[in-house]
């Protein structure tokens, strides 16, 4: 019989680590797996117990987080165990697409054991203190009767029944993470090439990224109602007009445009196809690559 507040993580990378740590600091018994060993030293002189086989693993505990490599790398830890998987639960929080949490929702009610799927939104740094928080999706019953464990990882979020949400959820934010990142990137580019240091740029960068950046709410507001013409203050037509001297800057300072440059073409379809007087956020109705139900 295992102990109710006992946990096992299968996976000790810097993430899986991470994670094993705030178990551990939350006063759970932790019993740590990795196919590599060797990395569980820490853990161990931590209280954390160390296993040689995920069967071990999997058995110590009836709540089995995994954070592994991949999508096939969590098939490959667990399906040789799904026997002894049977009545416990998993939560995956290895990095994935919808589709990849649907199917694992689906393969784990085949075997008798349930299923969450998770979306970290940390950096491993930051699991246990007060800006992590952790995406889940699945049965909601078994995310409330699990939740007081989760929580030891960050504000736990739980964001539907389908197992996909999760993943979906983490991925909309990692697009707008990545998306910052390329202008961000863009702009230390221009001004090192004019021989300014970026920690000069630095504060400029974030007061105007602090400022462009407080505009989520009103931008949602426009894409769910498919309005784009409301309180306009900068239409597409006039930003189109202008973007390509962000190109020819670069150009013209010896840096590849390249991560500004797949905005452009979308602000002159949009603008010729008669959009120009809307707002940029217009710009989302030719992102779908299928017809839209919603």
């Amino acid at each position: 019989m295992t102990d109710d507040k006992a946990v096992t993580v299968l996976g000790l990378g810097a993430m899986g680590s991470a994670l094993a740590g705030a178990f551990l600091a939350a006063g759970r018994p932790v019993t740590v797996w990795n196919r590599t060993p060797g990395k569980a030293g820490e853990l161990v002189a931590r209280g954390a117990t160390e296993v040689a086989t995920a069967e071990e693993a999997v058995r110590a505990s009836g709540l089995v987080v995994a954070c592994l490599w991949d999508h096939r790398s969590v098939h490959q830890t667990l399906d040789p165990v799904t026997g002894a998987l049977a009545g416990r639960v998993v939560v995956n929080l290895t990095n994935g697409t919808p589709g990849q949490g649907r199917e694992l929702g689906g393969w784990a009610g085949e075997h008798g054991f349930a299923l969450l799927d998770g979306g970290i939104m940390a950096v491993p740094p930051m699991i246990g203190g007060p800006g992590a928080f952790v995406l889940y999706s699945g049965p909601e019953e078994v995310f409330t009767a699990h939740r007081d464990a989760l929580d030891a990882l960050g504000e736990s979020r739980y964001v539907g029944s389908d197992h996909g949400m999760a993943a979906l959820y983490d991925i909309a934010l990692l697009s707008a993470m990545y998306g910052a990142s390329m202008g961000e990137l863009h702009a230390f580019a221009m001004v090192r090439s004019a021989g300014v240091r970026a920690a000069e740029f630095a504060p400029l960068l974030q007061r105007w990224m602090a400022m462009v950046g407080g505009f989520h709410e009103r931008t949602a507001e426009l894409v769910d109602s498919r309005d784009y013409t409301r309180d306009v203050v900068s239409n597409l037509g006039m930003q189109a007009a202008a973007y390509h001297n962000l190109i020819d800057a670069a150009h013209e300072q010896g840096v590849s445009p390249e991560l500004l440059a797949p905005l452009y073409p979308l602000m002159l379809r949009r603008t010729a196809e008669g959009h120009g007087h809307e707002d940029n956020a217009g710009l989302i109705e030719l992102l779908f690559t299928r017809r839209s139900t919603t």
